[in-house]
């Protein structure tokens, strides 16, 4: 039912009257606590089978350790991720391990849904409004995390958030019913935006006053504290991008990677208070951050 040709979430399986869903993911730590590193790694990879407006049913482990480290660490690690999986409703299956020099950890996951109520991350319509979940700016202060500037007792709610499931969230989008829908990975929020776009032939405006993000960020992202990766994700987005009021710092903020981040969702505007509501109703978080137009495809432009 889907392929490869506009970046999807997770693939969908058509089998009898089910769409089952299918995705992987694996990350090497940002915190170093390590139950903590496997509570938000499993988040993160469970998030795909929500993006999509699926509900979790098994998962696989992942895991790459040197075999110098304790056993309590790995055990800790597998600990977080069992958690999450059972919180989420499903069942760790089995797995694989490998020994290795950096410390990796994720899962292989597969859900179910409704084969007419899949959200896919593109079908999005001119005039359809924005709406995010998760403030943004995860990456940002996983950097300061690393060069000292925060601790992890600092940066306990934005952990919290890493570790947050999508799952209430998902609820309420598949609830309201929205035209197309993704999480706020590994490109930013511009990024993902960007995919969302194009694959649904349209343009796409943010009013920056909107983003939601969290306390710090844009004066750590002023300083340059952060995600190497960051760069890479500017540099591809100039050509496609009408920066408008966002200077560097705004730069470094909306392409900023996300550890486990929030859901985006095209929704038609009749419908986006609606959506706003359900996800407050659910304690999520929810922001309109934008809007789809009609344009060149893929091309973005900031208020």
């Amino acid at each position: 039912m889907a392929g490869f040709e506009t970046a999807d979430d997770a693939a969908v399986y058509r089998f009898g009257d089910q769409a089952i869903l299918l995705t992987v993911d694996f990350f090497t730590p940002m915190v170093d606590d390590p139950y903590d590193f496997g509570r938000i790694t499993a988040a993160n990879s469970l998030s795909d089978i929500y993006a999509m407006g699926g509900r979790v049913l098994t998962a696989m482990n992942l895991l790459a350790m040197p075999c110098s480290l304790p056993a309590e660490v790995t055990a800790k690690v597998l600990q977080g991720g069992a958690d999450k999986v059972r919180e989420a409703g499903g069942v760790i299956v089995g797995g694989h391990t490998i020994d290795d020099k950096e410390p990796k950890y994720g899962l292989s996951v597969m859900g179910v849904c409704d084969p007419d109520r899949v959200v896919r991350n593109v079908g999005a319509r001119d005039g359809d409004l924005l709406v995010m979940t998760k403030r943004i700016g995860a990456g940002i202060l996983n950097t300061a995390l690393k060069q000292g500037l925060e601790t992890e007792e600092s940066l306990a709610t934005v952990i919290e958030s890493m570790a947050h499931l999508n799952k209430a969230a998902s609820e309420a989008m598949v609830e309201i019913g929205v035209n197309a829908g993704t999480d706020i990975t590994g490109f930013g929020l511009l990024g993902h935006t960007r995919e969302m776009a194009l694959g649904s032939g349209l343009s796409a405006e943010i009013d920056l006053a909107a983003v939601a993000v969290w306390p710090g960020v844009l004066e750590y992202a002023a300083q340059m504290v952060r995600p190497g990766r960051t760069t890479d994700v500017i540099r591809f987005l100039e050509e496609f991008v009408e920066w408008g009021p966002a200077g560097a710092a705004w730069k470094g903020v909306l392409a900023d990677p996300q550890t486990s981040g929030g859901l985006l969702m095209s929704v038609a505007p009749a419908r986006a208070k609606d959506l706003v509501a359900a996800l407050g109703e659910r304690g999520e978080e929810g922001c309109i951050v934008g809007r789809m137009v009609a344009g060149e495809p893929g091309r973005l432009v900031v208020r």
